[in-house]
């Protein structure tokens, strides 16, 4: 196994590399105890970004961000995924390849849209000359029924706008009244995050500048990243991450956000959000980034997010492979807030209900506390590693703590995450796969996401003054 990795090794041709590699890495993981059951993980390698989220030939469409070879970012590729059912899905390993003029030295982020009988593809593709100055691409590919990509050579986009630099990258395609427009994160040379608007009658272009996004008149840190406009019953959601933004705008504890505005309406002529809310997180957890969204053909608005932070470290790295992906999620709202719940497909995971203290590492449990209560959850391993959950119904305070969850993750952002859901009774479901946990609070109302790595490898749960119900839940895997 690679133990340091040098820019030589991240940006090494997949040509240059031998089949060992691959080996080393699937024997670590075989001897894993970290793997997951029911989300979506890498086969090998790191996992980042989820891109290409669409419905296309009677199945949903997935890519993950890859570089199969370590757990660190380099020379990536799109690996292709496939469901029916949005919980079952069938890795077809890498679909989208670096290495051509216009992605030289990565395939990154991006999203696609089916246009009549194929699947389009649009991703940044990033290129490196040999002073190592990045010139980003925005770069177009065709997918066909039979899976099989084809590139366009030259880059639908060029260059980024004048004024700003070479941080230009994650374009969301979308279509409206016969039109496609691109939305692309940017960072301004006075460093200040924008989302770029560019215009076409077809997708692949030419592709013209329109206007930047309007949804707020806070500075949205130094640079934002994977812009996504979605519509969530009727009215305009962005969802996007805003690197360095002020304490100030948006209180977090990450070493960036994920977070959204919704608007009242939206303008397409001036692209410009209508009575914008105020900017909250997505997710109060550890671990979420990089959402990608979709407005699927049947109506839903639909969300999945990489569960896995830029620039941090995982325990799992030493065996070759990082970082997983949430459960699909479908979003609402109900009085201005985003409410987000699993798809209900995956219901189709539950199998037993478990009616010991004991549980399986994949589990569903249900939690409910009674108002002007207060109680405790607690879900434990055979050595004494504790995921803790403190829930108030008085306040509607909740609490979430990983601090003795086994090997450390992210400490210098802190251990504990909170939130609040107002007072009443305080329902919650906790999705526990193995080393990732989704909690998803009065109806997705909030969510607390994270990772945890306990060595131990059999859990347990107790509660205090909280009603459970626990399920097994199927291994996709």
């Amino acid at each position: 196994m690679i133990t340091e990795w040098t820019t030589k090794l991240r940006y090494l041709p997949y040509k240059d590399w031998s089949d060992q590699q691959i080996i080393d890495i699937e024997q670590k993981i075989a001897n894993s105890h970290w793997r997951l059951g029911y989300h979506i993980q890498p086969s090998t390698g790191l996992l980042n970004d989820p891109n290409g989220f669409s419905y296309f030939n009677g199945q949903w469409h997935l890519f993950y961000q890859s570089f199969p070879y370590g757990p660190v970012h380099g020379l990536k590729n799109w690996t292709h995924l496939t469901s029916d059912d949005l919980v079952h899905w069938k890795d077809h390993g890498p679909l989208l390849l670096p290495g051509d003029k216009q992605d030289s030295h990565g395939a990154y982020s991006g999203s696609a849209i089916p246009v009549d009988d194929k699947l389009f593809l649009i991703y940044t593709g990033n290129v490196r000359d040999k002073a190592w100055v990045r010139h980003p691409k925005q770069d177009g590919a065709w997918v066909d029924t039979e899976n099989k990509l084809t590139k366009i050579s030259t880059p639908l986009i060029e260059e980024p706008k004048a004024g700003f630099t070479d941080h230009f990258r994650d374009p969301q395609i979308l279509k409206h009244d016969g039109k496609y427009y691109c939305l692309i994160g940017a960072r301004k040379k006075d460093d200040t995050g924008h989302v770029l608007v560019y215009q076409a009658d077809s997708v692949t272009g030419p592709w013209q500048y329109k206007t930047e996004l309007k949804f707020t008149d806070q500075k949205m840190g130094y640079m934002i990243e994977c812009p996504n406009l979605v519509f969530v019953d009727g009215q305009p959601v962005l969802i996007f991450c805003p690197q360095g933004i002020a304490q100030d705008v948006l209180s977090y504890k990450n070493i960036y956000p994920n977070a959204y505005i919704i608007g009242k309406g939206f303008d397409w002529e001036k692209f410009e959000f209508i009575e914008p809310s105020e900017i909250k997180n997505l997710d109060d957890g550890f671990d979420v980034y990089a959402t990608e969204v979709l407005n699927a053909p049947d109506g839903r608005a639909l969300t999945v997010s990489w569960i896995g932070l830029p620039d941090t470290n995982y325990p799992s790295d030493i065996e070759g492979w990082a970082n997983c992906y949430s459960l699909v999620k479908e979003l609402h709202l109900e009085d201005n807030e985003l409410y987000q719940i699993p798809v209900v497909e995956n219901n189709h995971l539950m199998r037993n209900e478990i009616t010991t203290s004991e549980i399986t590492p994949q589990s569903k449990i249900s939690i409910n506390l009674d108002e002007n209560q207060s109680g405790q959850v607690s879900v434990k391993t055979e050595l004494g590693e504790e995921l803790q959950i403190q829930l108030n119904a008085t306040n509607g305070n909740i609490l979430v703590d990983r601090t003795n969850t086994g090997v450390a993750v992210a400490v210098d952002h802190g251990t504990i995450r909170e939130t609040n859901v107002g007072q009443g009774k305080i329902t919650a479901e906790l999705y526990l796969d193995n080393t990732v946990f989704e909690l998803y609070i009065n109806g997705g109302k909030k969510v607390i996401t994270g990772r945890i790595f306990p060595k131990g490898q059999q859990f347990f749960v107790d509660s205090k003054n909280v009603q459970l119900q626990k399920v097994q839940l199927e291994k996709i895997y």
